[in-house]
């Protein structure tokens, strides 16, 4: 997936290694395991090198209004793409920390849009959890399965049929029958896989992995660090607008 020039300096500012080297092996089976794939919080060194924002990542964010994966305003001056994966202990940390504050410092105000990301890396209960959480979204249940798949103690529980279907009813899931069938659907396994080779496009192989307005972050950073990118691009944003406004009436 070629996403322009500024790709490999942003999978660098990531702190992660490549695609080629780390994708799992399909026709061997090997899937990353949480060391190597890097599920970790980044250190202090990997935050300060993450000044900066790239117009080619910033395209990422979708905002389309109807995504099922997404909370927030489409229109929301700044957008956090999230690559994250329900078998990865940090981004249940950051769910369950970080994620709520965000949410209403910033959602509640229109003043951010979150993108969930399905990037399972973790072999086949990831990728059932990815593909379980797709479904979810279909009857509008997705942040609820987030909520149960992320809450303390869920992973260690796996991520098989049934408890899926356990997930679902707890996030009010109405249809589980559907839900079971649109997990195992040939569309969920597409979706899941467009997010994934999104990420991987990025040379991201640890989760999570964040956007904010095309900055990278890599892992569950402390909330500073949220908060500052979010307001930085905020501002950013805002100064974009008033120049093109001020474009506009000297053009006249």
């Amino acid at each position: 997936m070629a996403i322009g020039a500024g790709v490999a300096v942003a999978a660098a500012l990531l702190g992660i290694a490549s695609y080629t080297a780390t994708k799992p092996d399909d026709s061997s089976g090997a899937t990353v395991t949480e060391e190597a794939a890097g599920d970790r919080p980044a250190t202090s060194t990997e935050a300060e090198g993450q000044a900066g924002a790239y117009p080619e990542l910033e395209k990422l964010a979708r905002r389309d209004a109807k995504d099922p994966l997404a909370q927030g305003d489409a229109d929301a001056p700044v957008v956090m793409v999230e690559y994250a994966d329900f078998k990865c202990g940090y981004c249940g940390k950051f769910a369950r920390d970080t994620e709520p504050g965000l949410v209403e410092k910033y959602v509640e105000k229109g003043t951010l849009r979150i993108e969930w990301r399905n990037f399972p890396i973790f072999g086949a209960d990831s990728e059932r959890a990815a593909r379980g959480a797709w479904a979810a979204g279909r009857q509008g249940r997705f942040w609820r399965f987030h909520e149960a798949a992320y809450a303390d103690g869920s992973k260690e529980k796996g991520f098989g049929g049934e408890r899926l279907k356990e997930l679902a009813e707890e996030a009010g899931v109405k249809d589980v029958g559907r839900f079971v069938k649109d997990a195992g659907s040939d569309e969920a396994r597409a979706a899941v896989k467009r997010d994934q080779e999104e990420a991987y496009g990025l040379g991201a192989t640890s989760t999570p992995s964040f956007l904010v307005n095309g900055r990278p972050i890599s892992g569950a950073q402390p909330d500073q660090v949220f908060d500052q990118a979010i307001e930085a691009a905020a501002k950013a944003a805002e100064g974009a607008k008033k120049s093109v406004g001020k474009s506009a009436d000297g053009s006249r």
